[in-house]
């Protein structure tokens, strides 16, 4: 492919892109509605002996591929957290792509390093972080917590988890809420600890790490010999968005010399916001803190950003220093690749700088202002619709329903049905959770087109398809 093909090409992808984001997505089913094999069964077995054209592949895309996607970007999507796309992030991505840097050390491309150590400040400042935090921009939450669980292990060994591994060393505890994220359970798994270290501490009725909960697990734990390594909060959990009580979980935690790691993944891009921030109160008691402004932030996955407030016990549990590796800055400057689990890391950002110059402070702020306001709204017309019950009010913009029944039992299976039928549909695209043992429908409102005409005309299509008028 020369110059004046690629440019020709790339010319027709950003036309179909403009397309797609601003328009075509609108009419497109949220859900692919394709069956299992679909995609798969259109792919030759073997790859081609000769080159092909571009506007063959361009077809085969729109043909084959654009049926099987699921489109995260419609205005109607509000299932899971959102993974968020805007056009000046886009636009940072092709750039990126073009350069194809790879961001592992400083003089690998200064410009990468030192504006992700410029962002991470500018992150500080939009949420009114101390500036006592370092950041680092990695790829996932689910990266910045094995990072964390990494340094907590070798924190609790006295640095002898990376010497002489974990064979001899006494046993650790890994405490974090019931709600919490998936990840924290595989973090702890891959850290070599095992699933008996980890302890899912209960929650109150607003499905909250209940601190009396904690500090009782905790005491049986020493008596038995077992040391509390970290404790692991959250604000905005994955099923209905509750938060942790930081500050009494803080104190707990230093008392008892644990690791505290607070993850924000989808909340933490609206503490853009003041009236918000009262979700952090007691984040300066935490040893590390994460957020994905990949999720509701606008900027194109992935991107998470990850503090912590000793930047030496992450980098001491990361770094490996090769000779090929050193070079004649050294300690002079920010070598990335000590702070996470890759070597090769990917510029991100760029992306970010472009976002929050696009927008500025005031237009994301509107954005999250305005999503939860719409679910606020959408809740209450949920409360009053007959043959629904609205079972957690919206934390931010995330809340869960279920359908009503003769019995609780009935009440699952009519759940679980709609969720079905609401989803084969394609109107709309919703997940499922259980609260307090019972089925229920999440609804999240956080795309960045999203409009309440959006959330409203889904609102009566779940109604419609759960037959009532």
């Amino acid at each position: 492919m020369n110059k004046d093909i690629f440019k020709k090409n790339a010319h027709a992808l950003v036309d179909w892109m403009a397309d797609y984001y601003f328009d075509d997505v609108k009419s497109m089913p949220v859900r692919s509605q394709v069956k299992p094999g679909y995609v798969r069964d259109k792919i030759p077995l073997n790859a081609p002996v000769d080159a092909e054209e571009f506007e063959a592949l361009f077809d085969d895309f729109k043909d084959i591929i654009l049926p099987g996607m699921t489109h995260w970007q419609h205005p109607r999507f509000f299932a899971y957290f959102p993974a968020n796309v805007s056009p000046p992030s886009v636009l940072a991505e092709m750039l990126t792509s073009i350069m194809g840097t790879n961001a592992m050390l400083w003089e690998t491309s200064p410009a990468a390093t030192e504006l992700e150590e410029a962002m991470m400040d500018w992150l500080k400042g939009l949420m009114a972080l101390s500036q006592n935090w370092s950041g680092v921009i990695q790829d996932t939450a689910s990266s910045a917590v094995f990072c964390s669980v990494l340094a907590a292990r070798e924190r609790a060994t006295n640095w002898l988890g990376n010497e002489t591994g974990l064979k001899d060393q006494k046993a650790l505890a890994f405490y974090t809420s019931a709600e919490a994220h998936s990840s924290v359970e595989k973090a702890v798994k891959m850290a070599g600890l095992g699933r008996a270290s980890i302890r899912l501490v209960p929650t109150d009725d607003d499905f909250a790490m209940k601190p009396s909960a904690l500090i009782s697990m905790i005491d049986d734990d020493r008596k038995k010999g077992i040391e509390p390594a970290m404790l692991v909060a959250t604000v905005g959990t994955t099923g209905v968005g509750a938060s942790d009580p930081l500050e009494p979980l803080g104190v707990i935690a230093r008392s008892n010399n644990m690791y505290f790691h607070v993850d924000a993944a989808w909340a933490g891009s609206a503490m853009v916001c003041p009236e918000y921030r009262y979700l952090m109160r007691g984040i300066e008691s935490a040893d590390s803190y994460a957020f994905n402004p990949h999720k509701w932030m606008g900027v194109n996955f992935d991107c998470t950003a990850h503090f912590v407030k000793d930047a030496d016990t992450l980098k001491r549990t990361l770094t490996i220093l090769p000779e090929y590796l050193k070079t004649r800055e050294g300690n002079n400057v920010t070598d990335y690749r000590d702070w996470g689990i890759q070597l090769g890391r990917r510029m991100r950002a760029l992306k970010l700088w472009f976002v929050i110059r696009s927008y500025g402070v005031e237009g994301l702020q509107s954005m999250f202002r305005q999503h939860v306001e719409i679910a606020e709204d959408l809740a209450e017309k949920i409360f009053m619709t007959d043959g629904f019950e609205l079972v957690t009010k919206p934390n931010l913009s995330l809340l869960t329903f279920r359908k009503s029944g003769n019995s609780e039992i009935e009440g699952d299976q009519a759940t679980e049905a709609l969720l079905t039928k609401v989803n084969d549909d394609g109107f709309t695209y919703l997940t499922r959770t259980v609260v307090k043992g019972r089925s229920v429908i999440r609804f999240q409102v956080g795309q960045m087109n999203t409009t309440r005409d959006d959330v409203m005309a889904t609102w009566d299509r779940i109604v419609e398809l759960a037959g009532y008028p």
